[in-house]
């Protein structure tokens, strides 16, 4: 549904880019079919890693999945959330000296130079679908309109999977011009707009 929105854009898509993780590919190869175009795979748009993450910043046992032997309750998604969201504030606040693999200051720096490196790679008027994850767009988001990382949970929060975030790459840098569309998700009923 997502590919014969974009299709229907119009757009002259040179390139369909995606991180390593498998859910990040299997989006990014029927849309980059449905467009034309070359499919590349960049690590640099990869999410961050939530059960790093959680592990170096929260007290919590709770893991976003559950592996043999994992004696953590089970909690519910705002649960988990909540968990989650105490875990990332943590991550922002300890910058770069933090213990997780890699920090938010290493995060930040990934992503933005994803970006730099995707601007350097398309000719004017070339457009490029990225399919990355929620954690990557909040990131984004916070350093194009210059708010305080922190901002980036609540980015996160709402990130639709499937959701379009567009950003114009020009002459005076990278601007967001929206977030998290989803209207070509609504038309079928609601029913596909999910969150994680």
């Amino acid at each position: 549904m997502l590919a014969a929105h974009l299709v229907s854009q119009g757009d002259m898509v040179a390139v369909t880019l995606s991180g390593r993780l498998r859910r990040q590919r299997q989006t990014a190869e029927p849309r980059a079919d449905a467009l034309g175009g070359e499919l590349a795979v960049d690590p640099r748009w990869d999410e961050y890693d939530t059960d790093d993450i959680l592990a170096h910043h929260s007290s919590s046992s709770v893991r976003q999945a559950r592996t043999p032997g994992n004696d953590a309750p089970h909690v519910s998604q705002r649960e988990f959330q909540h968990v989650l969201e105490t875990a990332l504030l943590e991550w922002i606040a300890a910058d770069g000296s933090g213990p997780a693999t890699e920090s938010w200051a290493a995060f930040s720096a990934r992503v933005s130079a994803a970006l730099g490196a995707l601007e350097r790679r398309l000719q004017p008027g070339q457009a490029a679908v990225v399919c990355t994850s929620g954690g990557v767009l909040a990131a984004l988001c916070t350093h194009l309109l210059g708010v305080a990382p922190e901002t980036l949970v609540s980015f996160n929060r709402v990130t639709v999977n499937a959701g379009i975030t567009r950003v114009l790459l020009g002459r005076s840098g990278a601007t967001l011009l929206s977030f998290n569309e989803q209207g070509h998700l609504l038309a079928a009923d609601g029913s596909l707009v999910t969150y994680r």
